[in-house]
């Protein structure tokens, strides 16, 4: 029997739910965001843009983004 983790011990261990990444897109440029679990965030290249993952929640904020270099 496999074990599942629910999606609230997910974010105690700092992981994303893969459902979620698959629906969630960058919000000024509509393309597919790259998951970094070391440094949780969500990587845009085409906005050059890293949105951080807080408490397990994604902050689609672009003034809360850290920009890539």
């Amino acid at each position: 029997m496999s074990q599942e983790i629910a999606p609230s011990e997910d974010r105690r261990r700092g992981r994303l739910d893969p459902r979620l990444l698959e629906l969630l897109v960058c919000p000024l440029t509509r393309t597919v965001l790259e998951y970094d679990a070391e440094r949780q965030e969500l990587v845009s290249r085409a906005a050059r843009l890293a949105y951080p993952i807080r408490d397990g929640i994604p902050i689609m904020l672009a003034e809360e983004a850290r920009e890539l270099e």
